[in-house]
């Protein structure tokens, strides 16, 4: 899931290469094409078919979504004059978010994480591609609508997005990828909380299976979202000019959203280690109670065993007629073997008492 994948060693620049544990399933093109009055979507299957890039204040916005057709990737770096270098990077999946200025756009790589249904966690890269009056979206899973409620929103004309241009749209991309991350660490600190319950009370070893895959989820949440703030630091800081100084205002908070995703993400770690430090403690604190216990049971037996040892001795009490009083001649009292039992019974009452006493039992 979190693999990064990289070029072979000494391939030369700008070599397009299809990952090999990308989805196979066909690539999916489609391109929305709006302004404030009017709104266009058509899925495509060709480069040929897209409309020119829009000089009177409209948007176009095309979406890429599969990344096993070379000559289609190729052939929209064509079209809007892409660097070969940025669209190498779109095929290194699993990359560090960033975003770099070329001469007609900005590249931005980013990276999608949300939660499944079953527990399990996906991540998919996002690359967009920014310049005057247009953006390029390319995506790893065709069969995933990533941004399915930005398009509600174009289709509704809900909000601003209609009346503003190619970089608003950056930053309503940029905000679903952003805001994804929040109902995985909901999830993820409701899961820490429960650890935290039981923990203490019932401490056993599937919970630092449990606490483990937890810290390394936030590791990897760290690591993609620590770079997320840097890449909307770098669009609120843009000279180019294809980021506008308007919506700025909105990427600054975005900007905020990384932030307490990120205060989120280290206060949960702190939590995770607090638990690992708990259930260590628990699992010592039972250990030092089950010894202490079988140190009390094993100092009731330590006279009883005593006294059984000098009995066992079996010395003869008699020499024939002749007495041998010092050669424990209880052995042959009628009433040694009770009185063997209740001298035992009652050293261990004694001690009994007394280990209560002194709260050790």
């Amino acid at each position: 899931m979190f693999r990064t994948r990289f070029s072979i060693p000494g391939t030369a620049p700008a070599t397009l290469s299809v990952p090999e544990d990308v989805s196979q399933t066909p690539p999916r093109m489609r391109f929305t094409h709006y302004s404030q009055d009017t709104l266009e979507e058509q899925e495509v299957t060709s480069v040929s078919m897209l409309p020119p890039i829009p000089t009177d204040g409209s948007v176009l916005w095309v979406e890429l979504d599969g990344l096993t057709d070379l000559s289609l990737l190729q052939d929209l770096g064509k079209a809007f004059d892409l660097h070969p270098l940025a669209l190498e990077d779109v095929l290194n999946l699993g990359q560090r978010p960033k975003v770099e200025p070329y001469e007609n756009h900005l590249f931005i790589v980013s990276q999608m994480m949300s939660g499944e249904e079953d527990g399990a966690v996906s991540r998919e890269q996002v690359s967009i591609f920014l310049g005057h009056g247009f953006l390029l979206s390319i995506e790893e899973d065709p069969s995933t609508d990533t941004f399915q409620l930005v398009h509600q929103r174009l289709r509704t004309a809900r909000g601003l997005i209609r009346k503003q241009g190619a970089d608003y749209l950056a930053y309503a991309l940029m905000d679903a990828i952003v805001d994804h991350k929040f109902p995985l660490l909901e999830r993820l600190g409701e899961a820490l909380d429960e650890l935290d319950d039981h923990v203490v009370s019932n401490p056993s070893i599937s919970q630092v299976h449990q606490l483990h895959d937890c810290k390394r989820l936030l590791a990897h949440l760290r690591r993609f979202v620590w770079p997320e703030r840097e890449v909307i630091s770098a669009l609120l800081h843009d000279e180019s000019g294809v980021v506008r100084r308007d919506t700025k205002v909105y990427l600054r908070d975005c900007y905020d959203h990384t932030v307490q995703i990120m205060d989120l993400i280290e206060s949960y770690r702190d939590v995770a280690t607090a638990n690992m430090d708990m259930y260590l403690s628990a699992v010592g604190m039972r250990t030092n109670e089950i010894m202490r216990v079988l140190t009390v049971i094993s100092s009731i037996f330590i006279p009883l065993t005593f006294l059984a040892g000098i009995w066992g001795m079996n010395f003869q009490s008699t020499d024939g007629d002749k007495a041998m009083p010092l050669n424990m001649p209880e052995l042959h009292h009628p009433l040694g073997y009770v009185g063997c039992l209740l001298l035992m019974l009652t050293i261990a009452l004694v001690q009994v008492f007394y280990f209560k006493r002194k709260n050790w039992l």
